[in-house]
């Protein structure tokens, strides 16, 4: 099993070509800096901790843009066996732009936030929100899961034909601009759960 850790080890490694640097002078005169991996493939799912900004796109390749010099920073992108983990608990926000051709589920944990850049046209889609992560998504899809736990909050619009949503009761949930030709909705409440088996004791 071959996993491959993007850290600044190697970043400056990496040929030139795999990764592409820029800088742009913003209006306070400080530089923006990207990073560019696109010695990636086949990302198959996302996760996403701490305080990261990921936009999601859909594209033929699979590439990851990361904002800020997250190599310098308490950052990791890692892809193993499609499955593409990205952290920072730095008090600056990481944001990343990952277009992927064949992604089916994306997990998004802590303060963590996740935003399509245009429609995601997606077959079948999970998405699972824990803790106080969000998501803003635009969906053009057949079949989408969405679990919202804990106070996570989505935003969810488009168009779907199988619509499945779980979601705790404390948990945030707007779907009016989504259409669905099927919709399943279960709410959970795991406190209430926890509470009437310590009863039973």
């Amino acid at each position: 099993m071959k996993t491959q850790f993007l850290t600044i080890a190697t970043i400056l490694t990496l040929a030139l070509g795999t990764v592409t640097t820029s800088f742009a002078a913003t209006n306070n005169n400080q530089e923006e800096v990207s990073t560019m991996l696109t010695n990636v493939s086949q990302i198959k799912k996302i996760e996403i901790r701490g305080n990261v900004q990921l936009f999601v796109s859909d594209g033929t390749a699979d590439q990851i843009k990361v904002y800020n010099k997250y190599y310098a920073e308490s950052a990791m992108v890692q892809n193993d066996n499609g499955v593409l983990r990205i952290a920072s608990y730095n008090a600056k926000t990481l944001v990343v732009w990952v277009t992927a051709a064949d992604l089916r589920a994306i997990s998004a944990y802590d303060n963590s936030e996740v935003k399509s850049f245009g429609n995601l046209s997606k077959i079948d889609l999970n998405v699972d929100l824990f803790n106080n992560a969000s998501a803003q998504l635009n969906l053009d899809a057949y079949k989408a899961n969405i679990t919202v736990n804990d106070r996570a909050k989505a935003d969810i619009k488009g168009n779907v034909n199988e619509y499945t949503l779980t979601h705790d009761q404390s948990a945030t949930v707007n779907q009016s601009e989504l259409v669905a030709t099927t919709t399943q909705e279960k709410v959970t409440n795991k406190f209430v759960a926890a509470t009437s088996d310590m009863a039973t004791l």
